[in-house]
C-alpha cells in the first residue's frame, strides 16, 4: 500500500503543476485585467498600482515569482481586497465549503444507499420504478431550482428554517442548502447501488448463500454488500471533490461565503491570485480524495490488491 501511496503522491505532482502553470497563462491571456473598472485610474495611480502587484514585469518573471511563493504556501494579495492576503479568504471560505460537502455526502451515502439497494431487491416492481423516478428527478431538476423551491416551502410558507446564512454553522443554517446540494448525488449513489446490487445477486456464490438457507437480508449484509459497493466507492472521488469545494450556485443562494462563491468573485472581478490559488485548492482535493478511495479500494478488495502488486 506504501508503494501506491508514493506513486499516486509523484504522479500528482506534475499535475498540480500543470494545472498551476495553464492557470496562470491562460488568466493573462484573458482580456482585461484586475484593475480595469467603468472608472479609469489616473495614468500615475495606475502604473503606481500595477508596480506594487509586479504586474509590469515580463510574464515569465511573473510566473516564476509567483511559483516561488505558491512553492512555500503563500498564494500572494488579494486585488481586489488589499487588505487581505488570499490566504485569508481561502481559510474563511475553505472551512465553510468543506463543511457543507461533508455533511452533504454522508446524507447522499445515508440514503442512496438503502434507496438503491431497496429498488434492486424489488425489481421490476413499483418500489423499483419509483425508486428510479425519485433518482432520475434527482439529477434532472437543477439545484438553482430545488433550492429556491425549499426556501419558498421550508423557509417563507412554513417557517421551519433560516432562508440563508451562514451564522457560524448552526444546524438550522445548514440543512437547506445541505438537502440541495445532496439531491442529485443521493440519485447517482442511488442508481449506482441498484445496478451493481442487481449484477451480484445473479453471481453464483449469491445463489449459494441462498441455497444454504440463510435469508435474503443475511446474504445481502454478508456477501452482497461489499462487492456492490465498488462502483459507488470508485464514484466518490469525484463526487466528494465536487460537495466538499462547494457549489457556486448553492453558496449563491443561501448566501454561504465558501470557497465557490469566492471563485466566482475572483472570476469577475480578474482577481488572478484568488482564482489560482481556489483551481489549486480544488485540483489537491481530487489528489486527496482519489488517493483516499484508492487505498479504501486497495484494503477492502483483495483482488485489486493483487492487481495492483502484479502491475
Amino acid at each position: 500500500m506504501i508503494t501506491l501511496v508514493v506513486k499516486r503522491l509523484l504522479l500528482a505532482l506534475p499535475v498540480l503543476w500543470l494545472i498551476l502553470t495553464l492557470t496562470f497563462f491562460l488568466l493573462r491571456a484573458a482580456p482585461g485585467g484586475p484593475f480595469d473598472s467603468e472608472r479609469s485610474l489616473a495614468p500615475e495611480i495606475e502604473a503606481q498600482v500595477v508596480a506594487k502587484y509586479r504586474l509590469d514585469l515580463p510574464l515569465y518573471l511573473q510566473y516564476g515569482q509567483y511559483l516561488g511563493q505558491v512553492l512555500v504556501g503563500d498564494f500572494g494579495p488579494s486585488y481586489q481586497y488589499p487588505d487581505v492576503s488570499v490566504n485569508q479568504l481561502l481559510a474563511s471560505g475553505l472551512p465553510v465549503s468543506l463543511t457543507l460537502g461533508f455533511w452533504a455526502l454522508l446524507l447522499a451515502l445515508t440514503i442512496g444507499i438503502p434507496l438503491g439497494v431497496w429498488a434492486a431487491l424489488h425489481q421490476g416492481q413499483w418500489q423499483d420504478t419509483t425508486a428510479m423516478v425519485v433518482a432520475v428527478g434527482g439529477i434532472s431538476v437543477p439545484n438553482y431550482v430545488v433550492g429556491p423551491m425549499l426556501i419558498a416551502w421550508l423557509a417563507v410558507t412554513w417557517r421551519w428554517l433560516p432562508a440563508g446564512g451562514w451564522q457560524g454553522g448552526e444546524w438550522d443554517h445548514l440543512l437547506l442548502p445541505i438537502m440541495t446540494l445532496a439531491l442529485p448525488f443521493i440519485a447517482y449513489i442511488a442508481r449506482l447501488m441498484r445496478v451493481a446490487v442487481i449484477d451480484v445477486w445473479q453471481q453464483p456464490f449469491i445463489q449459494v448463500a441462498l441455497a444454504k438457507g440463510l435469508s435474503i437480508k443475511q446474504v445481502m449484509i454478508r456477501h452482497a454488500l461489499r462487492p456492490a459497493f465498488l462502483p459507488v466507492l470508485s464514484y466518490l472521488g469525484p463526487a466528494a471533490v465536487a460537495l466538499m469545494t462547494g457549489s457556486v450556485v448553492i453558496e449563491q443562494i443561501f448566501g454561504l461565503p465558501g470557497l465557490g462563491r469566492y471563485f466566482v468573485q475572483g472570476a469577475l472581478n480578474r482577481d488572478y491570485t484568488l482564482v489560482m490559488a481556489v483551481v489549486l485548492w480544488v485540483g489537491l482535493l481530487t489528489v486527496i480524495f482519489n488517493l483516499l478511495v484508492d487505498v479504501f479500494s486497495f484494503l477492502l478488495y483483495p483482488k485489486l490488491r493483487t492487481q495492483e502488486e502484479t502491475s
